[in-house]
């Protein structure tokens, strides 16, 4: 039987799980482009604290007591950058990381006119989520380390498109 996760706002206590899901999550990405040094890999924990301390909104996917992935978005005028989207290996491709979207962009309505985000130009399986919610590529930039990443965007008018009805 599965559970299905709740989606709750994080607080600065999360800081030791977020940090552990995030490293987990985004250690077959930097096995991907054979880079050790992605940044969800190098913050530290004090840093996610001070994230979590605000304005940014982190939200955090938890099944019981366990956070099994969390996602941020801060606002710049009116957008919301997407970010450190997150989810425990062994609970990738059961929705979280689409709940997890969708409820940031829930927790930005209102605020927001136009949501970005950016993965890497090679990750397919992230990249088929975000354009399944609404995202598309806008532009292609590399990263400190030359990994091309892919820019998305999409404007706060847009729903994702259902794939489960």
């Amino acid at each position: 039987m599965s559970v299905e996760a709740s989606i709750v706002p994080a607080g600065v206590a999360d800081a030791g799980e977020i940090l552990t899901v995030q490293r987990a999550a985004y250690l077959t990405e930097a096995q991907h482009y054979s880079d050790p040094f992605l940044p969800p890999l190098t913050e530290t924990l004090d840093e996610v604290a001070a994230v979590l301390a605000g304005p940014t909104a982190v939200l955090a996917a938890r099944v019981g007591h366990r956070l099994v992935g969390s996602v941020r978005a801060h606002l710049d005028g009116d957008t919301a950058h997407v970010g450190r989207l997150s989810v425990a290996p062994d609970q990738q491709g059961l929705g979280v990381g689409g709940r997890l979207l969708t409820a940031i962009e829930a927790a930005c309505a209102g605020r927001a006119q136009r949501f970005t985000l950016f993965t890497g130009a090679d990750s397919a399986r992230n990249l088929r989520l975000y354009q399944r919610h609404g995202y598309r590529i806008v532009a292609h930039r590399p990263d400190p380390n030359g990994i091309r990443l892919a820019v998305l965007e999409k404007p706060a008018s847009v729903s994702p498109v259902r794939t489960d009805a």
